[in-house]
């Protein structure tokens, strides 16, 4: 079936309303008007189609759709949310499985369409371990993380390995089921990996075990921490049940500064980064 740039077609009637109507409407008004003509011309009926977009693809049976969609990111067409919409609509998530071992845009589409899947979870972890794009590694965790529990053991098996281990530690700290292999080594990795403290402080409140608030309260008392590792530790301490009152002077941090507004255009914010303290 023939392919439509049913956004191309709006844009260009979108263009001609809004020169019609310059200086009518605020640009603030045009960001709520825009969305909500573009929802009308979904049921608009266009001549030279004789149907509306929404039509189109209501029409088409599962296999066209996925057709469609292959054939507009073949030949670099906008898909429209016309068609993403007809697709969600629809239990497709078999047909789709197979564009996960497509092109990156193919991918990336099959990644958002297919979402938090048990049936896509094989996949994920494959896509995971063995793609180099990262937007596409961190949807995958997105995706997998909300059925850890599901994962639990290749996800162990590939943190054993040392394969992806950070978004392994990611995927661990959202299972619901307690298994003391999960809380040692998430513990371990706060303990011993400096340069990711805030992260793996965030995988301690995640998990939700109050055996690790001892060491947090530990941690967040030392005196080289920075205030972004500060503010995640006190985060994570009191997401666990605990507290800390403890006054402390980071005055001299560049993030702080930025942050409280003394002087943020004087700032150097790449220097906590680097290890160097600007000077007061």
């Amino acid at each position: 079936m023939k392919i439509y740039d049913f956004d191309g077609m709006f844009d260009e009637k979108l263009s001609e309303y809004i020169n019609k109507h310059s200086g009518e409407y605020k640009e603030k008004e045009w960001e709520d008007i825009v969305p909500k003509m573009y929802a009308r011309f979904g049921d608009t009926t266009i001549k030279s189609l004789g149907k509306s977009p929404n039509q189109y693809y209501a029409e088409m049976d599962d296999k066209q759709l996925v057709s469609q969609l292959k054939s507009h990111l073949k030949n670099e067409v906008p898909v429209s949310l016309f068609l993403f919409n007809a697709i969600e609509a629809r239990d497709m998530d078999e047909l789709l499985l197979p564009l996960l071992y497509g092109t990156q845009d193919e991918i990336a589409c099959a990644l958002n369409l297919i979402g938090v899947s048990k049936a896509a979870l094989p996949e994920y972890m494959r896509l995971l371990t063995t793609s180099e794009d990262e937007d596409i590694q961190n949807t995958c965790v997105d995706n997998i993380k909300e059925l850890a529990d599901d994962i639990k053991e290749e996800a162990l098996s590939y943190y054993e390995k040392g394969v992806q281990k950070e978004y392994m530690l990611e995927i661990l700290s959202r299972c619901v089921i307690k298994d003391e292999r999960i809380f040692d080594i998430l513990l371990k990795e706060f303990r011993v990996s400096a340069e990711n403290l805030s992260m793996h402080a965030s995988y301690l409140a995640a998990y939700g075990d109050e055996r690790a608030l001892p060491y947090l309260l530990d941690k967040i008392d030392e005196e080289g921490i920075t205030f972004i590792e500060y503010q995640e530790l006190k985060y994570a301490i009191e997401s666990l049940g605990g507290s800390y009152e403890k006054e402390r002077d980071f005055s001299s941090d560049p993030y702080y500064q930025l942050v409280k507004g003394r002087n943020s255009s004087e700032v150097d914010i790449f220097s906590a980064f680097n290890g160097d303290k600007k000077d007061n």
